[in-house]
Order: structure tokens, then sequence, then C-alpha cells
């Protein structure tokens, strides 16, 4: 005779009720609102707001900067996960918790910092003037913030510890043991890495990569302040949404956030593909 282990939670239907409520009231029903509020706007209206050359330009660099910040995490941060699993040094706890830090830290509060940091006048951005130790060895002045470049920096601080945190536990249960035994038939480092671990983690830092892309395309806070906002040139489509609200154009913000949002399903999308094919994986292996 068997008896039902006994659940914490409620019964299946008062638990899954709860849950469709507070997710219809916190997510859908505002994403609703969004759609149909945008829905009050023609088509060609429609198309002619979001197609426009100054939201365009600013889909472009929202786009190409995060891609571009989410491809370097995707090194740097497999370096960083790889240096906290594998080694053992004073101070590693120190810095696996400053990889939180973009986490806990209010975005606002890292776009002064970065700014700060990398102004002409800065701590960094001093180095890289015409008279400073970097631009005297280029023979000219590279500007960080205020420029695209800085909104790539501010990206790359805000979505590295989605990359470490996704590859950092896979890296903790990869077998070594399939490592000591590809070196003793004679595999070097580099085949090594490419052939044992680079199969097994590559889920995982596609994953860390996906997630990095989304949260950099609807960051605000921590570019606005670093990035100039100079239209067609340093403005993000997140700024331009708030510029259209604060103009009052309510369905030009809300139309502009409807192709936002559409993005986000599909980086949402591709997550859980990549969540999928990893579990997939990982149960051939097992």
């Amino acid at each position: 005779m068997t008896f039902k282990k006994p659940s914490v939670l409620p019964g299946f239907n008062l638990s899954l009720g709860y849950t469709l409520f507070y997710l219809g009231l916190i997510v859908l029903l505002p994403l609703s609102a969004l759609v149909y509020k945008t829905a009050g706007l023609e088509w060609a209206d429609f198309w002619s707001t979001v197609s426009d050359p100054r939201v365009v330009a600013s889909y472009r660099l929202t786009f190409g900067a995060s891609f571009i910040a989410a491809l370097l995490n995707l090194v740097f941060g497999l370096l960083v996960a790889w240096v906290l699993v594998r080694y053992s040094f004073p101070g590693k706890r120190l810095i696996d918790a400053m990889v939180d830090l973009p986490f806990a830290l209010p975005t606002a509060v890292a776009g002064i910092a970065l700014a700060t940091l990398y102004a002409p006048n800065g701590w960094i951005g001093k180095h890289f003037a015409e008279d400073g130790l970097i631009g005297e060895l280029l023979g000219k002045e590279i500007k960080l913030a205020f420029t695209p470049l800085g909104i790539v920096i501010a990206l790359i601080f805000i979505s590295l510890p989605f990359v470490v945190r996704t590859v950092q536990p896979v890296l903790e249960d990869l077998e070594i043991e399939l490592e000591e035994a590809a070196s003793s038939l004679g595999a070097s480092r580099w085949q090594i890495f490419s052939r044992v671990i680079l199969p097994t983690i590559w889920p995982a830092l596609l994953t860390g990569f996906a997630l990095a892309f989304a949260r950099a395309i609807g960051e605000y806070g921590s570019v606005v302040f670093i990035a100039g906002n100079m239209p067609m040139e340093s403005e993000i489509t997140p700024l331009l949404i708030i510029s259209k609200l604060e103009q009052f154009d309510y369905l030009g913000a809300t139309a502009i956030a409807v192709v936002m949002l559409a993005a986000s399903f599909a980086m949402l999308l591709v997550i859980n593909l990549l969540q999928w094919w990893t579990a997939k994986r990982l149960g051939r292996r097992t």
C-alpha cells in the first residue's frame, strides 16, 4: 500500500489558480495594456513611428552595443568563471561576491560611477586623452564616455554576471577525470579545451550570452549617464521612449515599446530553447 506524500503548498488547482492570477496581474495585464494602447494607431502611423530614421538609429545602437557587450562577456565571463572554479587564491570569496555587484548596485549609481571614471578628466578616461599615457602612445585621443563606446562599457558592466553565473555551475560539475584521460592519451591543452570542455559548457555559454544580450537591450539607468544621448549618434531606444513620454507622445512611446517587447519575447524564446537543449544534452550524458 502506497501513501501519497503530502505537499507543503495547497492543491494543484488552487496553486495554479493563484499562479495564473498573480502572473496575469503583474505581468500580462501591463503588457496587454501596452499592446492595446498601441492598437489605437493606424498601421501606417505605427510603421512611420517605428521606422523613423532617429528610431532606427536607436535600434541599431541598442542592439549593436548589446550584442558587442554580450559577445565580450561571453569570452571574459568564461575566463572569470574558470578562475573562480579551478583556482584557489587569497580573496577568492571577495572576487566571487564582486561578480554579483551589478545585480545589487542601483543602475543609476553604476552609470554615474562609470561616467566619472571614463570621462575625459576621470581616473581612467584621462589616460586616453590626447596628452594622456595611452593617447600619446596611439597618437590620438580616444573618447570613452559620452560616446557609443561608453554605452558598450556600461552594458558590459551590467551583463557580466549573467554569463559567469550561468557557466560557473557547469564548470563545477565538469568531470576532471575526462580531462586527465584526454591528457594521458596525448591531447594538448587546446585539444582538451576544444574537444572535451567546450562541447560540455557550450549550451551554458549560449544561454549566458542570450541572457546578457536580453538584459542589455532594456538597460537604461547605467547607460543614460555615460551615453551622451546625442540623437542619431548615442541615443538608445529606452531613452527615446522616455523622451516621447516627456513630450506626451504616448502612442509613439508605446509603439516603440511594442517593438522592444517583441524583441524581448524573441530573446525569451531563444533562452528557453537553449535551456531545453542543455537539459537534453545533459540527459544524454547521464
